[in-house]
């Protein structure tokens, strides 16, 4: 058994999500957008936001024991990319080095390629984030490439390692 769920957020995760996200180490390797600080407005906005969206959800809960501690999620992309997607997630610190993260980013994969028409998942990894590599690379994706000075975090210059991961069997129909 798992020891973890993914599940739609809930409105009463907020407290959850806000105590688990207000963490300058989960920030220093999360987009600039998630908040930081984090604070409950900022759960119970985001939580309004994804329960607003269309169904199937593009955004999950990663629950321990019925509490949020984490997040996975994707964005489609559109036009001529319309077969790809990004997959991006975060877990509360205290619940890192257990596999929860590993197993969620494998089974959102799975979700993705059965309720989506996507090919190709694909996962941005800050250079020094080693960890996020090692997720990726035990959930199956493969690095792609490194993109060269394509990002900037805390006011530095850094590379973007790019991960992806392809949908098994898929049908050229394009």
């Amino acid at each position: 058994m798992e020891p973890f769920v993914l599940r739609k957020w809930r409105l009463e995760d907020a407290e959850s999500l806000a105590e688990q996200a207000n963490n300058i180490k989960i920030w220093n390797n999360v987009r600039d957008y998630f908040p930081h600080p984090y604070s409950l407005q900022d759960g119970k906005e985001y939580i309004g936001m994804v329960l607003s969206q269309s169904n199937p959800a593009v955004n999950l809960a990663i629950a321990v024991e019925g509490k949020a501690v984490g997040g996975v999620g994707m964005v489609i992309f559109n036009d001529v990319e319309r077969v790809t997607a990004e997959i991006g997630y975060w877990l509360g610190e205290r619940y890192w080095g257990r596999g929860i993260m590993t197993g969620a980013v494998k089974q959102m994969s799975q979700y993705v390629f059965q309720n989506f028409d996507v090919i190709k998942l694909f996962a941005p990894v800050f250079e020094f984030n080693t960890a996020s590599m090692r997720v990726l690379e035990k959930a199956g994706y493969q690095k792609e490439a490194i993109l060269k000075k394509a990002a900037v975090k805390n006011g530095k210059i850094i590379d973007i390692h790019y991960y992806s991961l392809f949908k098994q069997t898929y049908h050229e129909k394009y």
